[in-house]
């Protein structure tokens, strides 16, 4: 896959905080990338170098395999931070259609674009309202409009569905889905590591300006996967005796969690169990969520005690 922003051993400073300290990764063309990490871990700083608003005091950046210039590159990024960046005063029309122009858009084009995205977002009727008289999920929507409208290669979205509710919500991810198929790349950074998992193909994991991990989901969740097996049977026998293959981990109303031992394989569970006569009706393996895995990294808690069955 081919890169659309390197990050080279990146660093910043302020006074003697360490915002971002060396940190490498990749953002491949089209994917949707999550930068994850808790409040205070360094995500918006590395965000503000990327866009070129910092400067970073060590490393570098490249954009399209060259060094990023902020001053030719940045009209290809469209940035929706996480503070609004809105005025207040200014009705919600004009203001996108000032932002838009400021991206080098014609009027004409401007006022297209925006008639396109209200309708899409069911904002035709905000034309001549004012920013200081929405509410925080309005003006979360306006923000996003104004920043994907210019067709930008890169999207970065700082916590986007903050201040949303569930069917708005759902209403941006569909967009970025539908952004990230014709083509955009998109960065989407929050510390809700569950709204990542279920959007993102890969991601970088930071806590206090370091990185701790990068990659696909797929291969991170594999990497951390403790051989766990959820089991729910036709008639819950609630307990197993001991046997070579694996060990019972926990138990609810209707299933088992089994642990695979090392030198056996999830087939070998099956035949043992189908040997005893059991009627299985669940085989499912337990893999780790990105926040079990982030609770590991950081605070050294086994991931088997994060686990929670699904419900058979």
């Amino acid at each position: 896959m081919e890169s659309l922003i390197s990050v080279e051993h990146l660093k910043k400073y302020f006074a003697t905080q360490k915002a971002v300290d060396d940190i490498s990764f990749k953002i491949y063309k089209g994917s949707i990338f999550g930068m994850l990490g808790p409040n205070g871990a360094g995500k918006t700083t590395l965000l503000r170098m990327i866009t070129g608003i910092f400067y970073p005091d060590s490393g570098e950046i490249l954009f399209n395999g060259k060094k990023f210039n902020p001053s030719n590159d940045a009209a290809y990024i469209g940035y929706m931070p996480e503070e609004r960046g809105l005025y207040k005063r200014m009705k919600i029309g004009e203001q996108a259609i000032y932002l838009a122009r400021l991206k080098g858009l014609s009027r004409a084009d401007a006022v297209q674009k925006i008639r396109y995205w209200f309708e899409k977002l069911e904002m035709q009727s905000w034309w001549n309202k004012k920013v200081e008289d929405l509410s925080k999920g309005m003006s979360q929507k306006l923000q996003f409009v104004t920043t994907v409208l210019h067709e930008p290669q890169l999207i970065i979205l700082d916590e986007p569905f903050s201040g949303l509710d569930p069917v708005n919500a759902n209403l941006i991810k569909d967009e970025i889905y539908r952004l990230s198929q014709k083509g955009s790349t998109i960065v989407f950074s929050t510390h809700r590591m569950e709204q990542v998992e279920e959007i993102c193909d890969h991601i970088v994991l930071i806590n206090k300006g370091t990185k701790i991990l990068d990659g696909t989901v797929r291969q991170v969740k594999q990497d951390f996967k403790e051989n766990l097996f959820q089991i729910g049977f036709e008639n819950h026998p609630h307990s197993l005796p001991p046997n070579q293959i694996f060990e019972v981990a926990g138990t609810t109303d209707h299933s088992l969690v089994v642990k695979i031992k090392d030198g056996y394989k999830p087939h070998d569970v099956l035949q043992y169990l189908l040997s005893q006569q059991h009627e299985i009706v669940l085989f499912h393996e337990i893999l780790p969520s990105l926040n079990d895995i982030f609770i590991r990294l950081v605070e050294g808690t086994p991931l088997s005690r994060q686990f929670q069955p699904v419900v058979a």
